[in-house]
Formats: structure tokens, C-alpha cells, sequence
């Protein structure tokens, strides 16, 4: 009888989780369709074919169904765990490649890229979108940059301030790769172009930055 009743709950865990999946889907469409301000929970209770009871129950209301769609994008972003110890300028270049192409492959998926839209189209109806992505969306890649830098000069691989060092990275990564694909000048870049990006924004930073006297090689 145990047994069933946990097999029971288990069960129910997991469909949960897959209409929450759906609800979260149907709500970033209906967004990017007819807007946060004018998009009704009604809307999308019926694009995931659920009850607005459902609805409120799994996920909450609008403004909380936006937060999850922006968190579960921003999860991504965050440093692994298991980071590479930083004992070397050779370790803190291959982490910096490695995370800028991550960087760089989240925030150019279409999927991003219309999030940020959203909340350009939605900055006078709905700051909120863009208080939102600010808050969680951004400050996920932000944070995960502060960290390494801060790692890095724990390390006596760098000098400055680590918030300073991972705007400068940023912007070495990125240039105005971000501005067109708004705009929608540009194409995503491949994988390979993507790799080489991060790749020479992780040689052009160290060069800036040279070894301060007292570290290790």
C-alpha cells in the first residue's frame, strides 16, 4: 500500500513538472505574441490547455510566470561547481574562454534575444519586464564574471576591482554583437564563430592586464 501511494506521488510530481513546463512555453509564446501588458492569464491557460486554477496553482500569476521564464535561463548562466582552480594565467584564460562561449551561445539564442525585445517593446506598458531581466537575467552572467575575476585576483592573476575587470571582459566579448541581433542586422553566430569571439576576448583582456610581478606564471 506504501509503496503505491509513494509511486502515486511520484507520479503526480512529474506531471506537474511537465505542465509547469508547458504553462512556462504557452506564456513566453503568448508574450512574444501579443505583449506581457496585454497577454490574460486566460490566454494562456488555454494555450497550455489548463485550468487557470492549474495555472496559479504550478506557476502564480503573470508577473510570476515571466520571472520563471527568465530564471530558468538565467540558471544556466551561473559558474559550474566544479570551476578549474586559478593557479596559473594559462587556467584563468581557458575558464574565460570557456565561459564566454557559454555566455555568448545562452544570450544569442533567439528564444533570449526576444526576451530582451520584449522588454524594450514593453519598457513604458510594463517596466517590469525590464526590472525582471535586469534583476535575474542579467545579474546571473554578471555575478558568474565577478566571481572568476574575484577568483583570479585571489589568485594574484589579476589587478583591480572584479566588477570593473568583468564589465571590460564583457565588453570585449560581446563589442556590438548584442545591438544588431536587437535590431536584428546580424545572424546568430555558429558555435566556431562563437568560440573564437571568447576565444580572442580572453587573449585581448590578459594582454591588457598583464601579470602583476608577484604572481605565479
Amino acid at each position: 500500500m506504501a509503496t503505491t501511494s509513494m509511486s502515486k506521488r511520484r507520479q503526480k510530481g512529474g506531471d506537474e513538472t511537465e505542465v509547469r513546463e508547458r504553462i512556462l512555453e504557452a506564456a513566453f509564446r503568448a508574450f512574444r505574441k501579443s505583449g506581457y501588458a496585454t497577454t490574460s492569464t486566460l490566454e494562456i491557460a488555454t494555450r497550455a490547455r489548463v485550468s487557470k486554477r492549474e495555472l496559479y496553482e504550478l506557476v502564480g500569476n503573470k508577473q510570476e510566470m515571466l520571472i520563471a521564464c527568465i530564471s530558468e535561463r538565467a540558471k544556466r548562466l551561473e559558474v559550474p561547481a566544479d570551476l578549474p582552480v586559478l593557479r596559473n594565467r594559462e587556467t584563468l584564460e581557458q575558464v574565460l574562454t570557456s565561459f564566454g562561449t557559454k555566455f555568448v551561445s545562452e544570450v544569442s539564442d533567439p528564444a533570449v534575444i526576444a526576451v530582451f525585445q520584449l522588454a524594450i517593446a514593453e519598457a513604458v506598458q510594463a517596466p517590469e519586464v525590464a526590472r525582471a531581466l535586469n534583476s535575474i537575467g542579467r545579474e546571473a552572467s554578471r555575478a558568474a564574471l565577478r566571481k572568476i575575476m574575484a577568483e583570479a585576483q585571489a589568485s594574484r592573476l589579476l589587478m583591480g576591482r572584479p566588477a570593473e575587470l568583468a564589465e571590460q571582459f564583457g565588453g570585449l566579448l560581446w563589442r556590438d554583437l548584442l545591438v544588431s541581433l536587437l535590431l536584428g542586422v546580424a545572424e546568430r553566430p555558429t558555435p566556431r564563430e562563437i568560440a573564437g569571439r571568447a576565444c580572442d576576448a580572453a587573449a585581448a583582456f590578459l594582454q591588457l592586464h598583464p601579470l602583476p610581478n608577484d604572481a605565479p606564471a
